[in-house]
């Protein structure tokens, strides 16, 4: 196991209220925030850092591809940027352009480092590692926090969020599991007052959401059925898988039904039991069919296939 990232400790330190606990991911799940993100504050920094001006279209929907409309979806910003990266480099209309994108190494080596994949593990593998790639990804996540301070304010939650926690509330554990930095997650979650059903609120500083659901739930509760993870991304779902724990997909593009449906079925079947199996099985099933696993673009390899990056654990 990894070390455990010193922002995490709080989770380490979780003690359980209830016999149940649920992990819920923020933007794109409770949050309607990641449309805005990544259209106005993410995509516009990838191509001022990263000189994609010259294919600013194809790079504009080579990232909405990956970070909102494929397996990848809701990637942490580190992989998402190397995903999208890679992706432009074998796209056949950027080669065509005469465009060349360079490889970075140092993306790669930073991701592959025992750093945590967060503005400080960033900041503190940079400090070793010095170069002007670095400083360009120091750069690149610093234009991207203050787009969104900026920009992302009064994006509320999705309808039916409110109802699912209070239903929650008083039967189970709830905190936030997010990749999205913790200073941004406190903001937006107490600019609409949904912070007081969380008993903790944690971003990508304290680890990925394996990790914090390693963290906060794994031997504190009855057994493994008694822990979920709410996403709206593979992402979580293999986060769930990789801890052994229930699973709830929210389908992008319809939050209000699956919030309602958790709500009036899907928290039901957690607190008697019969959530796992066929049930979840079903929900899994129709939400791995929404998002898909191959690019709609020509490749100069040839090569259609997504790749889903691993994870740090």
């Amino acid at each position: 196991m990894a070390e455990i990232p010193a922002a995490a400790q709080v989770l380490v330190d979780f003690q359980p209220k209830h016999d149940f606990f649920v992990g819920i991911d923020s933007d794109g799940c409770a949050m309607d925030a990641m449309d805005i993100k990544h259209l106005e504050c993410f995509t516009p920094a990838y191509i001022l850092a990263w000189d994609l001006q010259p294919v600013s279209t194809l790079a504009r929907e080579t990232a909405v591809f990956v970070n909102l409309k494929s397996i990848t979806r809701g990637l942490n910003r580190w992989l998402a940027l190397r995903q999208l990266l890679d992706l432009l480099r074998d796209r056949a209309e950027v080669a065509e352009r005469g465009v060349t994108i360079p490889d970075y190494p140092e993306l790669t080596d930073f991701i592959d480092s025992k750093y945590p994949l967060s503005d400080k593990g960033l900041a503190a593998w940079a400090a070793e590692n010095p170069s002007e790639t670095a400083d360009r990804m120091i750069r690149w996540g610093d234009n991207v926090n203050d787009r969104i301070a900026e920009i992302v304010h009064n994006s509320g939650p999705f309808p039916g969020v409110r109802a699912a926690m209070e239903a929650l509330d008083g039967k189970a554990d709830q905190i936030v599991v997010s990749a999205t930095p913790v200073h941004s997650l406190e903001r937006e979650w107490a600019e609409h007052g949904l912070d007081q059903f969380m008993s903790v609120i944690a971003g990508q500083e304290m680890g990925g959401k394996a990790q914090h659901v390693q963290y906060a739930a794994k031997g504190k509760y009855p057994g493994n059925e008694n822990i979920m993870l709410v996403g709206d991304a593979p992402g979580d779902r293999d986060a769930a898988a990789q801890e052994g724990v229930l699973y709830y997909p929210i389908l992008p593009g319809k939050e209000k039904f699956s919030w309602k449906r958790f709500k009036d079925e899907g928290i039901g079947k957690f607190l008697d039991g019969t959530f796992a199996g066929e049930y979840q099985q079903m929900l899994i099933d129709e939400f791995t069919a929404m998002l898909p696993d191959e690019v709609p673009w020509e490749t100069v390899s040839g090569n259609k296939k997504l790749v889903m990056p691993t994870v740090k654990s």
